[in-house]
């Protein structure tokens, strides 16, 4: 499955059931953009197992509020809506893959 980038309209629809990996981005942000390519990857591997979704602060500041999000990238991972880890800054593939197994 492809990264599905979400708005605050359809926000809560995509993360309230099963595992969701939110990547709360900016297109100005390097580190955003080293990130991009990794989520495309992972979006593709765990397939049918979590759905990796990003979410534009600029464009959904309200969801960015929700989550207290104060540096980007900021990755969280929501298991049937509720967070069960947030952090700040790159991540490896393999950090990120291992944190879904680890939750599925």
């Amino acid at each position: 499955m492809a990264v599905i980038y979400a708005t605050e309209e359809n926000f809560e629809n995509e993360t309230k059931s099963g595992l969701a990996l939110v990547d709360f981005y900016a297109d100005w942000c390097g580190p955003c953009k080293m990130l991009s390519p990794v989520l495309d990857e992972l979006a593709l591997e765990t397939s049918g197992v979590a759905k990796v979704i990003k979410v534009d602060i600029g464009k959904s500041r309200a969801i960015a509020a929700q989550f207290k999000v104060m540096r980007i990238p900021t990755l969280a991972l929501l298991k049937d809506g509720e967070v069960v880890f947030q952090e700040e800054g790159f991540k490896p593939k393999e950090v990120l893959a291992e944190l879904i197994n680890k939750h599925k």
